[in-house]
């Protein structure tokens, strides 16, 4: 009797202790954003809004040219352009509108779904941006190394096939961080420190070692990152030695172009790499590399392609005539 009574207590005991757990786990993350004071809250709101009207506006502006202009949708280059200028689009809008809407309010969370479709759309549109620029530095190298068979190598359906790809690696590597994180046990601290979730932070609120998780981030965030960026960098390589033996005028051009896409490049994967490739610590750094990554390059990726860019140039003034003709047909 003894024996079944302190049996009995124990199971109330485990059954206390697990009913407990259940009730503290976690169901929303407390976001500790960019700053706690109230009047630089309102000054980073105005400084951020006109960041994403910018964002937004010449984002779409690409998008729109690229489609409008029969000439500039045919060329691989801009056609990749164009769903850079999407992704860019859709990048900035899953973290951008939510931390403006956090610097108006004193308390900032986000539910637990909320915090996986905010991981799974930043990780599928910028894994799918990484393999689309690593694209574009092949399509530069096609053109300036082997120009003669250019538009037979990147024919429209080899385009087609690279940019849906593009998609599928993009999706394949946001749905592996989302398994990594949906399986963790979630029962203590629930405060991130940035102003949208993301894997290495998550992590660390984990109620167990998150030791092989965090390997298993780097093996799959950090080292695509950089994987990507060494290629890159390798295949730009191999395009300025080629210059070298080219005309001035069309060496002057391509070295431009590259120029453009090497600035977009480091841009993108350096925050990258230096948040996913070392794990187990985190720095104070590390919320201006988010800012660079989520709303500084898809802000400037529109200026340096169309401030730089002759044909885009033309094609914008081909775009605002037909506009003001179609608006004053009588005008003049």
């Amino acid at each position: 009797f003894l024996s079944f009574q302190y049996n009995s207590s124990f199971f109330r005991s485990v059954l206390g202790l697990m009913k407990k757990e259940n009730d503290t786990k976690v169901t929303e993350f407390v976001l500790l954003g960019l700053s706690s004071s109230w009047e630089l809250q309102l000054f980073l709101f105005l400084i951020f809004l006109l960041f994403y009207v910018a964002i937004v506006l010449g984002n779409l502006l690409i998008v729109v040219i690229v489609q409008a202009d029969a000439h500039l949708l045919q060329s691989p280059m801009y056609y990749f352009l164009g769903h850079l200028s999407f992704i860019d689009l859709c990048l900035s809008c899953v973290t951008v509108p939510k931390m403006l809407g956090d610097f108006l309010q004193q308390s900032k969370t986000v539910g637990f779904l909320g915090c996986l479709a905010q991981i799974y759309f930043l990780h599928f549109l910028g894994a799918s941006e990484m393999f689309l620029l690593t694209v574009m530095a092949y399509d530069r190298y096609v053109a300036i190394c082997n120009p003669l068979h250019y538009l037979t190598v990147m024919n429209r359906q080899l385009c087609l096939q690279l940019v849906f790809a593009c998609w599928c690696g993009g999706f394949i590597h946001s749905i592996t961080q989302v398994i990594l994180v949906i399986q963790l046990p979630f029962c203590g601290p629930n405060e991130l420190d940035n102003f949208y979730c993301d894997v290495p932070q998550v992590i660390k609120l984990a109620c167990m070692d998150t030791y092989v998780v965090e390997v298993l981030m780097v093996s799959n965030s950090g080292l695509l990152s950089l994987v990507c960026f060494l290629v890159l960098l390798f295949s730009y390589a191999v395009i300025l030695i080629t210059l070298r033996t080219r005309f001035r005028q069309g060496r002057s051009k391509a070295l431009s172009t590259c120029a453009s896409h090497l600035t977009v490049v480091s841009l993108i994967f350096v925050p990258c790499v230096f948040i996913y490739l070392r794990p187990f610590c985190s720095f104070s750094v590390d919320k201006i590399f988010s800012v660079f990554y989520t709303v500084i390059t898809p802000m400037l990726n529109p200026l340096i392609y169309t401030l730089r860019n002759a044909d885009m140039k033309k094609a914008m003034k081909k775009l605002r005539k037909k506009h003001v003709a179609t608006c004053c047909p009588f005008e003049g």
